[in-house]
């Protein structure tokens, strides 16, 4: 077809700006460019020691169910995450991932020409809601890696619909605090809808995290949303969650798509909400590889903010995709900072104890240190 026939496509011009997600590389796509045979992948802030027993036995088990269509409202998982968070089911929401419930939010809350609020840098997906809904994005700038609620609140404007709160913050691992958090949400107008994005909740070790879903039973107009992709090691079947007031909740519920949620994700999100040894397995190699890599970035000489999460984001004091690269031909699959405005930081997700060695080593060659 010569390009005088070529039919014109009308595209939304939304459509047209928004940036695909760009996810880390793929080991076995390493693999196949640089011809190696031992990779590892410390990009994505995937759990290292893979889902638990339970849930392995839980996919068998589940798989031969699969001609069914899944439950669409979750009942089982419905009941079993209320209780363990402590809360009534019907202030939760299922979804494909919790980036399947921020679209639902920008879906529900957001017309064109509202503004949405988020930190910088942060979660990409944040943006994307706006975007797609065609929104206005305000970003406004961390403080000391942290997000800003002072300078958060002054960025509030009757055109404001939703704040977007990354708590750990994805890339910086940061977090705010209880107290700060109180005061911020005392303050916020209640047209505005807070959004707490708790996907790193379980590796939290600070007692100065805020109790978000306290402040949702107390008829704030917040949504939290947690995930079985990293604690629990299901990132592949794609399941997270959102807790908010039930009149929120239904309205969310609206838009959502019918059977969102697998039937191998449900019942495999359930069995891993019951191994508690294998949580704590998780949580315990983190912790030990978080310290190891403060240790090494010290002997490298290198600045890195301390972590609340299942990743690091340290100063490499160089070009981090030159970095990346060297990192990349011995095996090493890492994120750059460049996509965050970062152009000296990486973002290494926390492995096994074997893994961290072997990215530390290959940094230190690759710094010349």
């Amino acid at each position: 077809m010569s390009d005088s026939m070529k039919r014109q496509l009308q595209v939304k011009e939304n459509i047209r700006q928004l940036v695909p997600y760009s996810p880390g590389k793929p080991i076995e796509e390493v693999k196949r460019e640089l011809g190696l045979t031992d990779v590892i992948k410390l990009a994505s802030n995937e759990n290292p020691l893979g889902p638990s027993p339970a849930a392995i036995a839980a996919i068998r088990h589940a798989a031969a169910h699969v001609q069914l269509y899944p439950d669409g409202s979750c009942y089982e998982l419905r009941q079993a995450v209320a209780s363990h968070l402590d809360v009534p089911g019907d202030h939760l929401i299922f979804g494909n991932g919790s980036d399947e419930i921020i679209q639902l939010i920008g879906i529900t809350f957001l017309s064109e020409g509202d503004e949405l609020i988020l930190g910088d840098p942060s979660f990409s997906r944040y943006e994307s809601a706006a975007v797609l809904n065609q929104a206005k994005t305000v970003k406004v700038p961390l403080k000391n890696w942290t997000y800003d609620l002072e300078a958060i609140k002054e960025a509030i404007n009757e055109k404001t619909r939703i704040v977007f709160i990354a708590n750990p913050n994805n890339p910086t691992g940061t977090i705010v605090t209880e107290r700060d958090v109180r005061a911020f949400i005392e303050k916020i107008p209640d047209r505005v809808i807070v959004v707490f994005d708790e996907a790193y909740y379980e590796y939290v070790e600070s007692s100065d995290y805020p109790n978000t879903l306290r402040l949702i039973l107390d008829g704030y107009n917040l949504i939290t949303l947690r995930t079985f992709s990293k604690a629990y090691a299901l990132a592949g079947l794609r399941i997270g969650y959102g807790v908010a007031r039930p009149e929120i909740i239904n309205y969310l519920n609206q838009p959502r798509e019918p059977f969102n949620v697998n039937l191998l994700a449900q019942e495999t999100a359930l069995a891993a909400l019951t191994d508690k040894e294998h949580l704590r397995k998780t949580l315990a190699t983190n912790q030990i590889g978080k310290k190891r890599f403060y240790e090494g970035f010290e002997e490298l000489g290198l600045n890195y903010v301390p972590t609340e999460a299942n990743f690091a984001w340290v100063d490499v004091e160089k070009d981090s995709k030159e970095v990346f690269q060297s990192l990349l031909r011995r095996g090493v699959i890492t994120r750059t900072g460049d996509i965050f405005n970062a152009p000296t930081y990486l973002r290494i997700t926390i492995g096994t104890e074997g893994e961290n060695e072997v990215f530390l080593s290959a940094l230190k060659e690759t710094l010349g240190k």
